[in-house]
């Protein structure tokens, strides 16, 4: 692959990983109001149920956490790699991972 190959499709990979965080995002989002809601209901089925979907969530909230880390580059010699990191870490504390 040369080097133009690589700066073009620097944006795309750039635009997977924000729709990754996004994704993320969403899931957050549920998965705290499905928690909010456990042990509310008097009925035991209702209950077992929303701890289902938010366990659920929880877990797709890590599959994709572990695909992000994936696509993120992890050579440092580039000079992007630390941008990309601080840039991650940063979306992930904002959702509380």
């Amino acid at each position: 692959m040369s080097d133009d190959d690589e700066h073009r499709s620097d944006p795309y990979e750039r635009g997977r990983r924000d729709g990754l965080r996004l994704a993320l995002a969403m899931l957050a989002a549920e998965e705290g109001k499905w928690a909010a809601l456990v042990g509310e209901s008097p009925s035991w089925r209702t209950n077992q149920t929303r701890e289902v979907r938010r366990k659920m969530l929880e877990v797709a909230q890590k599959r994709i956490h572990t695909v992000l880390n994936r696509m993120t580059p992890s050579n440092a010699d580039s000079g992007d790699g630390e941008a990309i990191s601080g840039e991650l870490a940063a979306a992930l504390d904002k959702i509380g991972l």
